[in-house]
């Protein structure tokens, strides 16, 4: 099949997300002005750069007051945040802070997640994740939108520090199997990294 987005595609669901995965889920923590601690997932995340190592995700949300994300809106306005690995032990309580809820809950306490402290940011960390990168927010991008009630940004942020659990070091690598990185999909699908297999570049 061919279809144009403008246009419509005639399937019961929008297939885009499917095209375009498995996608890795940026399991972001901030704190607003106001020192309240938010933590959602976004599935549009992603590592785009190693000098320095830069990570970036984005969110819509209606153009209105209030209306953009609370973790963008706080990685702008703080210039901080926190990336954490969802895993496959972490699935529901990464799914619980998906929730839509009031600016002053704490998706921390809404998912029974313990946080730790960073060492170079204000943001906490999910202490039970095996990997956390304290990032400082280097630019925030408006981007076009097709809807008029929706406004889009893309926020892009440097790793100062990074975290890693000794348990899925081996060898002086990172294990992913052990990790067991959850991804997203299409639909209300996931998938998880339990196998990986290795290619020499030519």
């Amino acid at each position: 099949m061919f279809y144009e987005p403008r246009l419509g595609h005639g399937l019961p669901h929008d297939p885009f997300k499917a095209c375009v995965a498995p996608r890795p889920i940026g399991w972001i923590s901030t704190i607003s002005r106001e020192g309240v601690v938010n933590l959602a997932p976004f599935s549009y995340f992603n590592a785009v750069l190693d000098f320095p190592p830069t990570v970036m995700f984005s969110a819509s949300g209606p153009h209105r007051e209030g209306g953009l994300k609370d973790t963008a809106r706080n990685a702008e306005e703080t210039g901080e945040f926190v990336y954490n690995l969802a895993t496959w032990d972490l699935r529901d309580q990464m799914n619980r802070t998906s929730e839509a809820v009031l600016r002053e809950i704490d998706e921390f306490d809404l998912a029974g997640l313990e946080k730790a402290p960073s060492r170079l940011v204000k943001p906490p960390r999910v202490a039970a994740s095996p990997v956390q990168l304290e990032c400082r927010t280097t630019k925030v991008l408006a981007l076009p939108t097709s809807r008029p009630d929706i406004e889009n940004r893309v926020v892009f942020g440097e790793v100062v520090g990074v975290h890693i659990a000794e348990s899925i070091l081996i060898n002086g690598q990172v294990d992913l199997t052990l990790a067991k990185p959850i991804a997203r999909c299409g639909y209300s699908d996931y998938a998880v990294v339990e196998r990986l297999f290795a290619l020499s570049r030519p």
